[in-house]
């Protein structure tokens, strides 16, 4: 394969250019409609019980409160006879929008749980019709008609539909903003890195492909499936990172071969067999760590793998054809637009920073690693007390309307309505039944009341008669609201919901479902921790094979693993001490809470992918060198002499991508984009400058370990830079004098 792309892209350049032009053209314009077909939300398992719950409301009860209008009076009372006028006024007026249903209001119940203690503030709550999408489309416009001064009343809007629509778009904001910050700086270092303005230029092309391509595949899954509007954030940042990590290595190689007076076809035949076998293969491990997300059934996770492996994967094929051409028109001109920087002496060129540091690593490999692991498991140490949970209304900045709104409902109101535990009891239900099930939820710690169509319970007694309204009773179903003292989200809430779902179903009752906000947070940790186990054993098992087929070793891929878990554990620690505990709160503005439970395990999955990527680029020049005859610790010293600058240059360049997620208003995007980009320089520096290194010191001639059976296997199947590509690599130079000059290099 490498033979035939090598040939297509040295003969016909030109014509690999226009038809990869017409491509990005094409996906241009079909990537264009992805930002109207990604949709809000998706954290919620959709076969847990409170989404069923969920489910069984919105078709038999016209839906569950996920709209609260705040209505505020100023100095005056919400039973004053002009307020309570405008009061109904408004409901009547919510009342003709067909988007709304359930709609329940202070003014038509007089129930105390809707008026705030006060007397001047009140509750509206609705239900907002529609699916994920369609919700927020109908949100935004209700709340853009009904919000601010209506007739003489303040209105806000907060609950679930209000604060996911609100996200949506401050989510845009920020990657906006981002991405304003990031592509400057990113091409600033890009010249600092290749001192020429011709060969800067280059990765940007690589990411632009990546970018269009990835926006083009999300427009079509987003006709055909839920695809969520996060995944945006993750095609930016992986697409131009990628694209020029990519890029950094094949034009590196480029420039490599052209010092060593290789002849321009040669130079990219070369390229080719080596830094293009070495991006599709360090592809490959990237993908598969993010194929492990679609184990997950919530398509907020499913849709960055669909992002993730869509990018890696156009990312991967643009180097290898578009980059070459590339190389192959501009010849020796890749060096154009240099820069004036100060050329380094030839004591530099000899002995490259990385390739001291591995040096001295290797000769007291104890005492350069032992600091480093103490510091990395400092690092990781707060994974100790790690709580996690689900996005709400805190992960926005404290002066957004529904943020606000949840405050006052917490703070001024008896109990949260749109908080509440839904039960939905199917079947023909007696009331006999019901009102017994009723009083022994009422009995509950921390309930205070609890609402049936036969009554409103507290303590177990029947306080008012029953609403016999629609939202609580169907001739097939019964519908039971929990009210509870304890914050949303919060621990005692959930132990709540897990009361409820320990008391006995009502007699007659085919079955019984908890649902609610609470219900769905702990559906959701249930839902992904029990697929944690089956994603962590894809993801250590796929990478084991592509590492083994790599270096035909079992060691290595292990060491590799274990390096990685280490280094992961420093960075999700790290944000776990931020985030959590609420250190530096003051500096980034958010609001201290359990680390994001989907956001989590995206990091992982992202910051692991983007680990191994590294792991090749270091590993496939040390067995590159260790395949000539290098002792494993010249190997090791050389091959990181050849890639640690590239390693960590291309670090640092997409770690800049991430790191301008910093100045998110969203604070678990704030978490996402300082973990990556954290987990990344990590990885590169303190993993593959002494931890690498130091291993391999230690494992000696057993780093490259394989049983018999599985070296007979390797030497059939396995994966190689070497092979094909020396014959065109050795054209026409010695090689010993070409193996000095590159260690020169």
């Amino acid at each position: 394969m490498f033979d035939r792309v090598a040939e297509l892209t040295v003969r016909w350049p030109r014509a690999v250019l226009v038809v990869a032009s017409v491509l990005v053209a094409a996906m241009s314009v079909v990537g264009v409609g992805a930002f109207g077909k990604l949709v809000g939300g998706g954290f919620d398992d959709p076969d847990s019980q409170s989404t069923q719950a969920s489910r069984v409301i919105d078709e038999k009860f016209g839906g569950e409160a996920n709209l609260v209008l705040l209505v505020s009076s100023g100095t005056r009372r919400v039973t004053d006879p002009a307020v309570e006028q405008d009061g109904r006024q408004l409901v009547a007026d919510l009342r003709k929008e067909p988007e709304l249903g359930n709609i329940v209001s202070y003014w038509d119940t007089q129930s105390d749980s809707l008026l705030a203690r006060d007397g001047r503030s009140a509750m509206v709550l609705a239900h907002v019709k529609g699916d994920e999408s369609t919700r927020e489309e109908h949100a935004h416009d209700i709340i853009d008609t009904y919000t601010g001064r209506y007739e003489g009343l303040t209105v806000k809007a907060g609950g679930g539909t209000a604060v996911g629509a609100e996200l949506s778009e401050q989510v845009l904001k920020d990657l906006l903003l981002a991405e304003i910050i990031a592509v400057p700086v990113t091409l600033l270092l890009l010249l600092i890195v290749f001192g020429g303005v011709v060969a800067a230029l280059l990765p940007l092309a690589i990411g632009t492909v990546a970018v269009a391509g990835t926006f083009a595949e999300l427009a079509l899954l987003g006709s055909v499936t839920d695809v969520s509007v996060f995944s945006i954030n993750l095609t930016t940042a992986l697409g131009l990172g990628l694209g020029i990590d990519y890029a950094l290595l094949m034009i590196s190689r480029f420039r490599e071969q052209l010092a060593l007076g290789t002849s321009v076809p040669d130079a990219v035949r070369t390229t080719v067999h080596t830094a293009g076998r070495t991006v599709v293969f360090s592809a490959g491990t990237v993908a598969v760590a993010l194929t492990a997300l679609l184990v997950f059934p919530q398509y907020f996770l499913r849709s960055f793998a669909y992002a993730g492996v869509g990018v890696v994967v156009i990312a991967a094929v643009g180097t290898l054809f578009v980059m070459p051409a590339l190389l192959m028109l501009l010849g020796h001109r890749i060096n154009s637009g240099r820069l004036p920087w100060p050329k380094a002496d030839r004591h530099r060129r000899r002995a490259p920073f990385w390739g001291r540091l591995a040096g001295t690593v290797m000769r007291r490999p104890v005492l350069t690693s032992v600091p480093v692991l103490a510091v990395l498991l400092l690092a990781a140490a707060p994974l100790l007390g790690v709580t996690f949970g689900t996005p709400d209304e805190r992960v926005l900045p404290e002066d957004a309307a529904s943020r606000q709104v949840s405050t006052a409902l917490q703070e001024d109101f008896e109990g949260d309505d749109e908080a509440a535990i839904q039960v939905v009891a199917d079947g023909s239900v007696n009331y006999e039944a019901v009102d017994a099930y009723a009083g022994k939820l009422s009995l509950l710690d921390g309930v205070v009341r609890v609402e049936a169509a036969t009554g409103t319970y507290a303590q177990g007694r029947a306080q008012a008669p029953g609403p016999a309204n629609e939202a609580l009773e169907r001739p097939d179903a019964q519908r039971v609201t929990v009210i509870g003292t304890a914050p949303p989200k919060s621990d005692s809430a959930q132990s709540l919901v897990r009361a409820v779902r320990d008391v006995a179903a009502p007699a007659g009752s085919k079955e019984v479902l908890v649902g609610g906000g609470d219900a769905e947070l702990l559906d959701t940790k249930e839902s992904i921790a029990s697929r944690l186990p089956l994603a962590g054993g894809l993801v250590a098992v796929t990478t084991f094979i592509l590492l083994f087929l790599f270096t035909g070793s079992i060691v290595q891929p292990l060491r590799a693993l274990a390096l990685n878990i280490i280094s992961l554990a420093a960075a999700i620690g790290a944000m776990t001490w931020i985030f959590q505990d609420g250190h530096l709160s003051s500096v980034l503005g958010f609001t201290a809470q359990p680390m994001d439970t989907s956001m989590t395990v995206l990091l992982f999955c992202i910051a692991f992918g983007l680990s191994m990527d590294y792991e090749v680029f270091v590993t496939s020049r040390i067995k590159e060198l260790h395949d000539e005859g290098e002792s494993t610790k010249d190997a090791v010293v050389h091959g990181l002499g050849h890639t640690g600058k590239i390693v960590s240059a291309a670090a640092c360049l997409l770690a800049v991508g991430f790191f301008a997620f910093a100045t998110a208003k969203v604070s678990f995007m704030q978490m996402f984009g300082l973990g990556s980009g954290l987990a990344i320089l990590i990885d590169a520096i303190a993993v593959r400058g002494v931890l690498l290194p130091a291993a391999m010191r230690l494992l000696g001639r057993s780093a490259w370990y394989a049983p018999g059976p599985l070296r007979k296997f390797h030497q059939r199947f396995g994966i190689s830079e070497n092979g094909p590509a020396s014959s065109h690599a050795t054209a026409g130079v010695d090689p010993m004098s070409m193996k000095e000059s590159a260690r020169n290099a």
